[in-house]
């Protein structure tokens, strides 16, 4: 079976900016969200990204912290299922 035939829901096409905040000395990880729905995304960043289980997505042009667990990796690319939302960090500038 396809991987998009186990998706329980179609993940919308977008094109955002977006910035992986792991709280570990405030490290940040600039990347891309590819394809998004409620519950989960795909994330495109830097092949050489260090990017925890579980982390804060920013996504600026959504006013929004997602709590995000990764669920799978892929070259340059994550799947992310979102378990909760927060406000931005104070520290975070973008």
């Amino acid at each position: 079976m396809a991987e998009n035939e186990l998706r329980i829901q179609h993940r919308q096409r977008v094109l955002k900016g977006a910035t992986i905040l792991t709280g570990i000395t405030n490290s940040e990880v600039k990347c891309t969200v590819r394809n998004m729905h409620a519950n989960g995304a795909e994330l495109k960043m830097p092949i050489d990204a260090r990017v925890p289980d579980d982390f804060l997505l920013y996504v600026p042009i959504d006013g929004i912290g997602y709590k995000a667990v990764v669920r799978w990796r892929r070259d340059d690319r994550i799947g992310i299922e979102f378990t909760g939302t927060e406000p931005k960090p104070h520290w975070h500038y973008g």
